[in-house]
């Protein structure tokens, strides 16, 4: 069975809130679940002219926005520059859509919303966030708090984001407990880490910064930090944050051993987590908890990054969105090759109507069948080895 943003609708108007029947059941769909589906839209579609109506009023007053392509497919892959794809081929074919460079300030979750047409949340980021970790819709206020190392520069301070490898759970779970111990008993704000995220709650809400830490690596953080009245609380912890840090036991260890200390915590995404409504998504095949948290507060089709493309194409009827899994640097090459070569048959065969490939480096491709016929260019300096 294949499941498109129309059938996802159709299965909501009967069953109402379903997200928990797909975020469990998609994957693993048996014989007897995919007959109850069928049946479903069966006894829908028998009702679906006195429905119509109410549906439509339902979806006014809800705003909704039905402007994306629903044949398109957008993808994020790994990092293409700089000659990491070696296959000719395949870099002609991006480069006669004419590749450009992203901004670097540039979020993830907003440029796939943006390529969709669909409105960006300007709150709540980090509580979508934890709702895409644990399945459930956090009622608290809350910001992501994301460990970073503030490095000391002549007249400026310099954010080296801190990745998931970069610092293991191992050194983020005591940094997160003393935190929590020093600073948050008879305090209005909460430290909690889920995995490898961490987060901050408070009783009142405080200004944070819009952006993650990843969107402005290596620049100053000044630039991006809330400013204002509102932001004098935001300020204030993150100085009781970095005192605290200071001479941890697991900076300590870090250092010695050549690596960053956690030094600060980057906070942005404040807010609460949207009331859950229905609205049309395509799939999302993927694990980003951001973009899971989005999907489910639109009541949206969310399955794991299922390996390839094909296996997307088989499980969709029209587009969708995956964000491929970050594997080694070898692995990655080897699933960038595949993943382009099945997306540019699935296009030149029609399966698909456009893509749209943002890639990890800040390299982004809009392709659409016609782009063939630009047989004239050949190469772009963005795909091609950094010596040439």
């Amino acid at each position: 069975m294949r499941i498109s943003w129309s059938d996802t609708l159709l299965i909501v108007i009967v069953l109402g809130n379903s997200r928990i029947i797909f975020k469990t059941n998609y994957r693993f769909l048996r014989r007897r679940e995919v007959a109850m589906i069928q049946s479903i839209q069966l006894r829908a579609s028998s009702n679906q002219v006195s429905g119509e109506q109410s549906n439509s009023r339902a979806y006014a007053d809800k705003k909704v926005t039905l402007s994306y392509d629903k044949s398109a497919a957008v993808v994020v892959l790994p990092a293409v520059g700089d000659g990491r794809l070696e296959d000719g081929r395949l870099r002609r074919w991006l480069a006669r859509s004419s590749p450009v460079r992203m901004p670097d300030s540039t979020e993830l979750l907003a440029s796939i919303l943006d390529v969709l047409k669909l409105p960006s949340p300007d709150s709540g980021l980090a509580a979508m966030r934890m709702w895409g970790q644990t399945g459930d819709r956090p009622s608290a206020w809350i910001a992501a708090a994301e460990p970073v190392y503030m490095e000391p520069r002549l007249d400026h301070l310099c954010l080296h984001a801190q990745s998931n490898d970069s610092v293991p759970i191992s050194d983020l779970r005591p940094l997160f407990e003393h935190l929590q111990r020093s600073l948050a008993e008879d305090s209005e704000f909460g430290f909690a880490r889920i995995g490898s995220y961490g987060y901050v709650s408070a009783v009142d809400p405080i200004a944070t910064a819009s952006l993650p830490a990843y969107a402005i690596d290596q620049q100053n953080p000044d630039d991006f930090m809330p400013s204002g009245e509102s932001a004098a609380s935001y300020r204030n912890l993150i100085s009781e944050v970095e005192m605290a840090l200071h001479d941890h036991e697991v900076n300590q260890v870090r250092q010695a051993i050549g690596l960053a200390p956690v030094n600060s915590l980057w906070l942005w995404g404040g807010g609460t987590a949207p009331e859950q409504i229905t609205a049309p998504h395509p799939p999302l095949f993927g694990d980003d908890p951001l973009l899971k948290g989005y999907w489910y507060s639109k009541t949206g089709v969310v399955a794991s990054w299922p390996g390839t493309i094909a296996q997307c194409l088989e499980a969709s009827v029209g587009g969708f969105v995956a964000v491929v899994s970050k594997l080694s640097e070898s692995a990655d090459d080897e699933c960038l090759h595949s993943c382009l070569t099945e997306l540019r048959a699935a296009l030149k065969s029609g399966r698909l109507s456009s893509l749209t490939l943002i890639f990890r480096d800040g390299i982004k491709v809009e392709v659409v069948k016609q782009h063939s016929l630009r047989f004239w260019r050949r190469n772009s300096p963005l795909l091609e080895p950094a010596d040439q």
